[in-house]
């Protein structure tokens, strides 16, 4: 089977079945531009507009975004949209970058009233983001990664490789843009793809990629079981009682004593394993603690047997 019907399989449901304005994010690399060409064969009147984010970080970047936008016209786009991005660093470049990047996706989708946006990751971004989520001693829900479906947003190409993106563009005569930043080896996803799976395919044999992409998969499946157990224990209780929360699993408690958090003021994302750790020691290891402190001004304590947070100002 050839590499663009492949993609025009993997993306065929999507549009089939959609309605609306479509949305894809295109870089003018070849995952986002394989992706552009598949939907564009199997678009049959559907109206697709591509997002084109001019980050602005290289002197490149705006010439690259026009360069994209012609190669899009070629494929057979009749409207485009540029965006240039003004990146506020806040917590490093890739992070501040892909902030920026999705704020711009949402008013796009805002603009034109979508419900879906499509992504051009590969089965191997999943395989490099369970290396770092195991570097960075994450747990299930990290490790799982991306999913293919989160919100608006739709990744149609977890199952399909980078090699099949290229051989897409190649079969089309579309030639795809080479980012200098997915070889700039100051950053940790690049040394990952660059240095690491590649011993990991020598040393322990081919097909490492495509495992730890099925590890993800499976991952996300016993993540999403977990959070359901631990919303389904809130959902049937109003008040949390300590015997109660020590009959859970850790697993699954861990998951209850985050929505906890959260829901009282903590800013999303910001806990990690350190922050839950001093909680699940009020439940089980109680010997006369006092509070826990937690981002966003969130107390946690034990009283009379029960469970309580608070918000400070």
């Amino acid at each position: 089977m050839d590499s663009t019907l492949r993609a025009r399989q993997a993306v065929r449901p999507w549009v089939e079945n959609s309605s609306g304005t479509l949305l894809v994010g295109v870089s003018g690399g070849a995952d986002s531009l394989a992706l552009a060409i598949a939907l564009s064969l199997e678009a049959n009147g559907r109206l697709i507009i591509p997002v084109v984010i001019d980050h602005g970080l290289q002197e490149v970047t705006a010439a690259i975004a026009e360069e994209t936008t012609h190669k899009l016209e070629t494929i057979g786009f009749s409207k485009v949209e540029v965006i240039r991005l003004n990146v506020e660093m806040k917590d490093g470049l890739e992070a501040s970058a892909r902030r920026a990047r999705y704020e711009a996706f949402q008013s796009i989708a805002n603009k034109y009233e979508s419900t879906i946006f499509f992504l051009g990751h590969t089965e191997n971004d999943l395989a490099e983001g369970v290396l770092l989520g195991l570097a960075r001693g994450s747990g299930t829900r990290s490790l799982s990664g991306m999913s293919e479906v989160n919100g608006i947003y739709i990744r149609p190409f977890l199952q399909l490789t980078r090699d099949v993106t290229e051989e897409v563009c190649e079969e089309n005569k579309i030639e795809a843009w080479v980012d200098p930043h997915n070889s700039d080896e100051q950053f940790t996803r690049v040394r990952v793809r660059k240095n690491i799976l590649p011993i990991m395919e020598r040393d322990l044999g081919p097909g490492i990629s495509s495992a730890l992409a099925r590890s993800s998969r499976i991952l996300r499946e016993d993540a999403d079981a977990l959070d359901e157990l631990a919303q389904g224990f809130l959902n049937e209780r109003d008040s949390l009682s300590i015997a109660e929360l020590q009959s859970l699993p850790r697993a699954v408690r861990a998951r209850v004593l985050r929505r906890l958090v959260y829901a009282a003021g903590a800013p999303s994302g910001s806990l990690n394993y350190d922050h839950i750790t001093p909680i699940e020691a009020l439940i089980t290891a109680w010997h006369g603690q006092g509070p826990s402190s937690l981002p966003g001004g969130v107390k946690v304590e034990r009283i009379s047997g029960r469970l309580s947070l608070s918000k400070q100002d």
